[in-house]
Formats: C-alpha cells, structure tokens, sequence
C-alpha cells in the first residue's frame, strides 16, 4: 500500500520557485491589483446577473452539468466556492475594464493598422540552385508543372511536402520584409519570381490575401490586444515589494 504523501503551502511555493513561474504569477497578481483598482476608480462594477451569467457560461465550458461535476472540479483545482466566484468576477472586470477602456479607439486603430492585418494563404519552396529556381518558375508559369509537383519533389520536410509546401495563413510581419513587400503587392492566384533571402531563393505561389473585415469577434480582439498593451505599460510602473515567507 503507498505511503501518504503529504504536500504543504510550503511545497508549492518551492515548485513554482523550482519551476521558474515566480515572474509569471507575480505579473498576473500586480495585474489583478491594477484591474481592480482602475476598475474602483472608474465605476467600473459587475452586476450579481453578469456574475451568474458568467460562471454559468464557465461551468458550461468545462461541461460542469452538475452539482456534483462542480464539486469534484473545484475539489480538483483546490478552489472554494469563494474563489471560484472571485475567479469569475476577476475575468468578468478584466473584459468590462477593457472595454470601457478601449471600445470608443477600436475604429481608429483598425484603420490606421488595417495593412497589418491584412493576411495571406501562400505556399513555398526555398532552393539553393538559382537557375532551378528559374526554371522552375517557368515551368510553373507555362503549365508544364504544377507548384505541387514542385514542392513535392524539392522540399525535403515530409510534413512540409505532404501539404505541398502550404506555409498557412501569414501576416506580413510573419515573412521577411523583402518577402512579404513581394507578397502582398501580388494579384492571386500568382506564381511569384524567386526571390533571393537568407535561407536561398524563394519560390512562392500567392493563393489568397484577405482583408480584414471589422466584425465582432475583430472588435474585441482589437480591444484585447489594446487592452494587454496597457496592462504592459501599468505594469512597468508600479514599484511591489515580493515576500515568499509570508505565503509559507
């Protein structure tokens, strides 16, 4: 029969030490303070029916669909039902202080970073062989080969040939700046002149570039993202004294 083991407030705070999370926790914990406060101060508040509202979205989300599922998942995570609650309020404020923050400068900024946002469905094979690279481009150019063709005989990732060369969707400060100036001036569906980078000469067939469009799901990563950058620079000024005896 195992022995039991017992496990102390002590332990853990040694393994999140061992575990080199002590940055990471401290930022999300001055962050809450940061939240809570400005959330004060501005007359930001969650109503009691926005609170259900959202534990019952969260408890839907982890497919609690019981009493009992609750109980054992909160049992799991050593949660009471109070922080349970305050860890619901905590990301209920969070997007509410964001919001009232930042939903009135969501225009302005998609507009002024909408190239930024703009992306591209591309794939690609790099060579070492600049006259290959040529005539392979032309080869394409002229329909006696295919990109496929290409990518499946001269990449040498077998994920990476499988999909035939399929790089995903990109934004531009995913590719190189002389890739990506080539890239996003194209007309797709357009097979691309090599192009001379770092790793050899690129082989590039343009699919698609999409626009961005302003919807709601945009909305709100524009305000996240705005949102994030403020906690950032709220962070950088707040002076916090950590003392790890006091949790042990």
């Amino acid at each position: 029969m195992p022995n039991t083991i017992n496990i102390t407030s002590e332990d853990i705070v040694v393994q999140i030490k061992l575990s080199c999370k002590i940055p990471e926790i401290v930022e999300q914990i001055v962050n809450h303070h940061i939240i809570d406060k400005t959330a004060r101060e501005l007359g930001v508040k969650v109503e009691v029916e926005e609170l259900q509202k959202a534990a019952d979205q969260l408890r839907l989300a982890n497919k609690l669909t019981s009493a009992d599922d609750t109980w054992m998942w909160l049992n799991k995570h050593n949660l009471s039902l109070e922080e349970f609650e305050k860890m619901v309020y905590t990301s209920l404020i969070s997007g509410k202080l964001a919001a009232h923050l930042f939903a009135d400068k969501v225009e302005p900024y998609f507009f002024e970073h909408q190239l930024d946002y703009t992306t591209v469905a591309m794939y690609e094979v790099i060579l070492d062989d600049e006259d290959l690279a040529w005539e392979l481009f032309y080869s394409i150019k002229e329909n006696e080969m295919s990109f496929h063709d290409v990518a499946h005989k001269y990449i040498q990732d077998k994920e990476l040939r499988r999909s035939g060369g399929y790089r995903g969707i990109l934004k531009r400060k995913d590719l190189k700046p002389e890739i990506s100036a080539a890239v996003f001036a194209s007309h797709p569906p357009q097979i691309l002149k090599p192009i001379l980078g770092s790793q050899g000469l690129h082989l590039i067939f343009v699919e698609e570039i999409m626009q961005p469009e302003l919807n709601e799901n945009f909305r709100f990563k524009i305000i996240l993202e705005l949102f994030t950058e403020w906690l950032k620079q709220q962070y950088l000024q707040v002076e916090f004294a950590l003392n790890l005896n006091e949790a042990i």
